[in-house]
């Protein structure tokens, strides 16, 4: 047990607050679907583990996140005339980040700005059953993320990320085509640590 409270004293486990927004983009791999950026929101709660004297740690992050999408749709008609409609959506999920992070020493400074670099997986599971009737998506989207960000005054982070799409979130369209869909996105959240 003391070896327990003595370890976490020294790894510097940190729990707190994080809100923010996204911006995604889906990216199909057939030219008669195309999709444009959406901005969406993201909040919840984090952890951080830091191991202090190599400045390596990671953290783990518990987010209720909104994806928006505006999918544009080409169709031929009876007539052979091509027809597009436009679909606005949104998607809600329990996004699950864990990100390896490294912050930067800088020991002049490093008690107000602490720079960081950090990557990871990111697990998002759908929360919403599938509504559009032109295609329907997978119930989990993996995404790898590569991000930076600043430590303020010791309890404020403020970082962006570039969510790399991994797995194909497409699960079929309505005409049984085999579309691809990977969602990318990027997040810029604030979180305040205790």
């Amino acid at each position: 047990m003391a070896l327990t409270i003595c370890f976490a004293a020294d790894a510097g486990i940190r729990f707190g607050v994080k809100a923010g927004l996204n911006v995604n983009n889906l990216h199909f791999d057939n030219s008669v679907l195309d999709a444009s950026n959406r901005a969406g929101f993201t909040g919840g709660v984090m952890t951080e583990v830091m191991i202090p004297v190599v400045n390596i740690g990671f953290d783990l992050s518990l987010m209720y996140t909104r994806m928006n999408s505006r999918d544009e749709i080409t169709t031929m008609d009876n007539n052979g005339v091509l027809e597009k409609d436009e679909i606005n959506a949104g998607k809600n999920f329990i996004e699950i980040p864990l990100n390896v992070k490294y912050k930067l020493s800088l020991p002049a400074i490093e008690s107000i700005v602490k720079p960081y670099v950090y990557t990871g997986p990111s697990f998002a599971f759908k929360l919403d059953k599938n509504t559009l009737d032109y295609w329907k998506s997978k119930t989990c989207q993996v995404a790898w993320n590569v991000g930076l960000g600043v430590e303020l005054i010791k309890h404020l982070q403020v970082q962006a990320s570039y969510g790399f799409g991994i797995n194909n979130v497409a699960k079929n369209f309505v005409d049984a085509q085999k579309i691809k869909v990977k969602n990318n996105y990027w997040t810029i959240t604030a979180a305040w640590l205790f």
